[in-house]
């Protein structure tokens, strides 16, 4: 049963102007650092990126807050988007601990990785909140990208595909009988829909006209959109 909605596994959003092309630059820089040190161990993976994949959101919804408070200002929604993008993430985390089991020398790297990210973060979003969230979807291509080629490792038997842990069934609304490939695929779902957030609050930064941002239909069905 495939629980995940569909999406768009091409996206990809070409760089215009410095600030696109320094995030893009960015990400491609860490998806090779990522790819050196982690290889084909995608559980792995997954552990130590998203740590650092649930700072943005906390991070652009705690700056937004203060800057809608001093300009006596709605945030058209934006905090309570970042703040779910922010569980969301934290609860991948949360699912992939139940799968594998970080080493010691791999939560080391998640105290120093998370701190240093989340230093740069914030002083990038206070710098350029545009090249920030341009930053977040660049990054959100890469997970997208690295979720398929976890369930290419699934499907052709190179990595076990174990019973969903009961913290994902009960997140996602999963059977008592999902698989870990299930839950890949829901988690890719996430990711597929903070890129296109994140590329859209980019583009309305920008001044231009932002795709519509959907919710989280397939496990939060009560959030609406951003407003106005």
């Amino acid at each position: 049963m495939n629980y995940a909605p569909e999406i768009d596994l091409s996206i990809h959003h070409p760089p215009h102007g410095g600030s696109d092309r320094f995030a893009l630059a960015a990400t491609r820089l860490l998806r090779f650092i990522a790819d050196t040190f982690f290889a084909k161990r995608y559980g792995h993976r997954a552990i130590v990126l998203e740590t650092v994949a649930a700072v943005p959101g906390m991070v652009g919804a705690t700056l937004t807050h203060l800057r809608c408070l001093r300009q006596m200002k709605p945030d058209r929604g934006w905090i309570r988007i970042l703040m779910e993008e922010a569980e969301n993430e934290r609860m991948h985390l949360m699912t992939f601990l139940e799968v594998c089991k970080p080493t010691l020398f791999e939560r080391l790297v998640v105290l120093v990785v998370q701190w240093l990210f989340y230093l740069g973060f914030f002083a990038l979003y206070l710098l350029s909140p545009k090249t920030a969230h341009r930053l977040v979807g660049y990054f959100e291509e890469e997970a997208v990208i690295s979720y398929t080629h976890y369930l290419a490792e699934i499907d052709a038997g190179r990595s076990a595909n174990v019973p969903a842990p009961a913290i994902a069934r009960r997140y996602w609304g999963l059977s008592d009988n999902a698989t870990l490939r299930d839950v890949i695929l829901v988690v890719r779902a996430d990711e597929a829909h903070h890129r296109d957030v994140n590329h859209s609050f980019a583009a309305d930064l920008g001044g231009k006209s932002p795709s519509a941002i959907a919710p989280y239909p397939w496990h939060a069905p009560e959030l609406d959109g951003p407003a106005g």
